[in-house]
């Protein structure tokens, strides 16, 4: 006799494709992405902020969507395509994170990789984003220190060094 709690946890293998790499995942399919990424694939960058998908410090793109890793499930992953931080650049020259080394946007850093994630979504669909453009996409990451100006003011220059 099956026991659908089981099945439901450990059913077939799940491949995906994280930072270009094919990977196959066959644990327990209930399994938060985020600790997929942290304890299985050492991808540290993306953070664990506050566990259900409130503050963003857990973004990720998946399918070339933000999407908080911290409640996506790995039983939703099957076939999909997930980017870390990163994957985001593969030495960190992308241009938002050399805006944020250049204007100096971390105090602790924490959020700063959902907060990044974020943005590049952000420049992908909108190259010359408004300061109302940047507050409305980035509402929801929550930035303990209060780096918000400097975190608008290095999308505006990733913005600018993109064109």
């Amino acid at each position: 006799m099956s026991d659908p709690i089981r099945d439901a946890e450990h059913g077939a293998p799940i491949t995906l494709t994280v930072n270009g790499t094919r990977r196959t995942f066959d644990g327990d399919q209930t399994m938060p992405l985020l600790w997929f990424l942290r304890d299985e694939l050492s991808l540290t960058g993306t953070k664990y902020g506050c566990g259900i998908s409130q503050c963003g410090a857990c973004t990720v793109h998946v399918n070339g969507a933000p999407a908080r890793s911290c409640q996506r499930r790995m039983s939703t992953l099957n076939g999909a395509a997930v980017t870390t931080i990163e994957g985001l650049h593969s030495s960190g020259e992308h241009p938002l994170q050399v805006a944020w080394r250049e204007i100096d946007v971390p105090q602790c850093g924490f959020c700063q990789s959902g907060q990044i994630m974020q943005a590049a979504n952000l420049l992908t669909s909108n190259p010359a984003p408004s300061d109302q453009d940047i507050d409305s996409a980035m509402t929801g990451h929550i930035c303990r220190c209060g780096t918000y100006p400097r975190i608008r003011a290095a999308i505006k220059a990733a913005a600018e060094k993109q064109s």
